[in-house]
């Protein structure tokens, strides 16, 4: 959100937040500073309606109401930790402030989900061949699922957890995604890597020179769901994994009795049994030094890298979903997800 919006200096008269609060519905909450533009307190509804209580008058000032120890999110430090405790508290805005006190943005828990450690990279470079003629001048990730660009639910989604380092890799009518990226969301950090060649779906990421943070979040652009990322991610911390897969159940129902019998004895069967597979949902955590292990520049699928992991005796496990999840590949699919999201709410 806009800082300027909920921010006040500490001269201001209290009747000044109460029209500042009164803008602020949801949120309720505005951040008190000083001449050096250092946050020094909050100031809620409620803390007015004490200050009355406690004789304070209407014509008060801001910094006679304002609640001087408050909480706050340390630019640099893992926020992650706090944040069940913010829950807990019911707390609905906290500032982000640097080291020097000045802030820097504010979390609006009525938005916010989470704050996750991560960095994301969405995969946006194929030609979706398979939606054509719709991709002929579009790229895929741009077409339009309930009137909304299907790479921005996923977007929003990810910084509905916090996860503001989006690098978008292209390569298929790239410079049309780059254009839509750039005045997006000023909230969202987007870093766009361009591929000279097609690299497979993990192949970009050995082009990427940075990351802010140890777990990346690998997916792919064309998918519509509603993940919970800070479940995800705890699995993936709990199962100290190397790399974490989301997995979507896939029901395989044979329509016949089923033997299960030794040396053409049978010993039992089982009558149209229906059996539960795992597939994989493109979408992965990934612990940042495990990249190494991709080579440079060169055509490199995930599925690659996930056999690698296999190989070295590393560990690989699978997150099973819950969510609603689609992956628009084909034309039936784009249907589809325009027939759902009518009543998804993201």
């Amino acid at each position: 959100m806009e800082i300027i919006n909920c921010t006040i200096n500490q001269g201001s008269s209290v009747l000044d937040v109460l029209k500042m609060i009164d803008k602020l519905p949801s949120l309720q909450t505005v951040f008190v500073l000083d001449a050096q533009k250092k946050v020094i307190g909050t100031i809620t509804d409620g803390d007015i309606r004490r200050g009355f209580i406690d004789g304070l008058s209407l014509e008060g000032l801001v910094q006679d109401f304002m609640n001087k120890n408050f909480s706050f999110l340390l630019d640099g430090d893992d926020n992650f930790n706090k944040l069940n405790d913010y829950r807990s508290r019911k707390l609905k805005a906290v500032p982000l402030i640097s080291d020097k006190g000045n802030l820097i943005k504010v979390y609006d828990f009525t938005r916010t989900k989470s704050i996750l450690p991560i960095d994301a990279v969405i995969m946006a470079g194929g030609k979706g061949e398979r939606l054509r003629p719709l991709t002929d001048t579009v790229p895929k990730p741009l077409l339009k699922v309930g009137g909304k660009e299907i790479i921005s639910y996923n977007f929003d989604r990810l910084l509905q957890f916090g996860i503001t380092n989006q690098t978008v890799t292209v390569n298929y009518l790239g410079h049309k995604i780059d254009d839509f990226c750039k005045d997006y969301n000023s909230e969202i950090n987007f870093n766009i890597v361009k591929e000279d060649k097609f690299l497979g779906t993990a192949g970009s990421l050995s082009l990427i020179e940075d990351f802010n943070n140890d777990v990346i979040l690998l997916m792919n652009s064309d998918l519509l769901t509603d993940i919970d990322y800070e479940d995800l991610y705890k699995s993936f911390i709990k199962n100290e994994a190397d790399i974490l897969v989301a997995s979507v159940p896939y029901p395989v129902s044979i329509p016949y009795a089923i033997f299960e019998n030794e040396d053409l004895k049978v010993k039992s069967f089982k009558e149209k049994p229906e059996y539960i597979y795992y597939a994989n949902a493109g979408i992965y955590l990934i612990k940042r030094k495990v990249l190494n292990l991709i080579p440079k520049n060169e055509f490199y699928n995930a599925t690659d890298l996930m056999e690698k992991i296999i190989e070295l005796d590393m560990k690989l496990i699978h997150y099973p979903m819950h969510n609603y999840w689609l992956d628009i590949g084909k034309p039936a699919d784009f249907k589809k997800a325009n027939e759902d999201i009518i009543n998804l709410k993201f």
